[in-house]
């Protein structure tokens, strides 16, 4: 029987060390049985992966990446950011993605929305689920947002009444 110990293991080694200290979350006594049922695959490179690209990606080939990751089985593909092309220029053009995707019938799209500048774009692209940006790190805030928690706080209030 795998043990958490035997899993976060083989995590490490496919994805860094730096994943190591997530080990400290679990006992090394857990046992598959006690594993949720289900776990949810969220697929992000469209988006996470294609951000941090030096240059522009063509919107065709973010669209065909799009498309052919549809047909691998995946129930959830992380489609485009609507963020302020100021920040991440290599998705300025999330609503023509959007727009030029096949969706297939059971899959989402959802895209991420740091603010309700960005989830009023989302919908007027198309998408019908969204992932919302929040932190707990201000450096990391500000970095990603230009704002800090309490500004982004506030700001998510303002916005929600």
């Amino acid at each position: 029987m795998a043990t958490w110990k035997t899993i976060l293991k083989l995590f490490c080694r496919c994805y860094g060390n730096r994943r190591a200290r997530f080990a400290a979350l679990f006992s090394t006594e857990t046992t598959m049985y006690e594993l949720p049922k289900t776990v949810k695959v969220v697929e992000v490179g469209p988006r996470d992966g294609l951000q941090n690209e030096k240059v522009f990606v063509p919107t065709a080939i973010k669209i065909e990446f799009i498309n052919r990751l549809s047909e691998t089985g995946l129930s959830v593909i992380e489609a485009t950011s609507f963020v302020s092309p100021k920040w991440i220029p290599q998705l300025a053009d999330g609503k023509l993605v959007m727009k030029g995707i096949a969706r297939r019938p059971g899959i989402n799209y959802p895209v991420l929305v740091p603010n309700l500048k960005g989830l009023e774009a989302a919908i007027e692209a198309g998408a019908n689920e969204v992932a919302v940006f929040s932190t707990a790190s201000e450096s990391f805030c500000r970095k990603n947002v230009n704002c800090s928690i309490t500004e982004i706080g506030r700001a998510s209030c303002r916005e929600r009444v």
